[in-house]
């Protein structure tokens, strides 16, 4: 009997559209699946809303919901219907816990420090002051005392200032007066007031020479997928590079680059926590 032969060749290309429409299918699906998920992020929805919403039959949109809630990513309430599930949450958690926020931010830092030319810092809340976590020299000729590690007053750098920006006034005058009572920079309350809450209404802040002298930065805060503010960027070079113009230009610089980290941290644009009580 003749034995039947193959041609790895002939077939070759068979199998390749084979795989590819499988591929084309799985990732389909995949998208599919995704956009179910976003459809379901305002609440429960019920079956035919959502196979309406999706621009899918009711059978498909069954089914593919189903498999959700199988995995987890879906729960399915009666009379309610469709919401996240708790895989969602399981991932939320991991992935905030294991998000470095030194690590996250380096490359936003690297990419400010160099189209400014100017030092950046990165930092966060260390009890009632600025800890500094991370900082990129700049390529101009300019000292900066900061070092990693420092700790600095809230109320006197841009770094600080940024990082309170959601607080309540009332802990605001508590950071002042024990910053003003250490020696920190002396300043008039209410003028300093006027200008906190300028600061918060837009987003940012400025240290004009208040933490160092002829040193003035503009800082940006950062908030994770809660919209709570985690940590501050901030950008500061020699008051003679940094003229009122400068600083106003450079504002945008700084609040995009802290959007950018604040992305990669899960923060939604217009997602923002309440504002922080004041401690006693």
């Amino acid at each position: 009997m003749r034995q039947k032969t193959s041609n790895p060749e002939s077939d070759a290309p068979e199998n390749l559209g084979r795989e590819e429409k499988a591929k084309a299918g799985g990732s389909q699906t995949l998208q599919r699946g995704l956009d179910l998920l976003d459809q379901v992020i305002d609440g429960p929805i019920k079956l035919a809303d959502l196979s309406e919403r999706m621009g899918l039959t009711r059978s498909t949109t069954h089914r593919l919901a189903n498999a959700m809630v199988e995995r987890g990513f879906l729960t399915f309430l009666p009379r309610e219907g469709y919401q996240l599930g708790p895989k969602l949450l399981q991932l939320g958690f991991l992935a905030q816990s294991q998000a470095d926020v030194v690590q996250i931010a380096r490359p936003h830092l690297e990419a400010l420090a160099a189209a400014s030319e100017d030092v950046v810092h990165l930092g966060r809340l260390d009890g009632d002051q600025a800890l500094y976590l991370d900082k990129i020299p700049g390529r101009r000729r300019v000292e900066i005392s900061s070092r990693i590690g420092d700790r600095h007053p809230l109320t006197s750098t841009g770094l600080g200032k940024a990082l309170l920006i959601d607080d309540a006034e009332a802990n605001w005058r508590r950071l002042f007066d024990a910053d003003q009572a250490t020696g920190t920079h002396q300043q008039d309350y209410d003028g300093w007031l006027e200008r906190m809450r300028a600061y918060a209404a837009a987003g940012r802040a400025f240290d004009l020479e208040e933490n160092e002298d002829q040193i003035r930065c503009v800082a940006a805060p950062i908030r994770d997928a809660s919209g709570a503010i985690i940590a501050a960027i901030s950008l500061s070079s020699a008051a003679q590079y940094m003229d009122d113009d400068r600083m106003a230009a450079l504002s945008k610089d700084v609040r995009a680059a802290a959007h950018k980290v604040s992305a990669d941290l899960g923060w939604t644009p217009g997602v923002k926590s309440p504002r922080r009580p004041a401690r006693r």
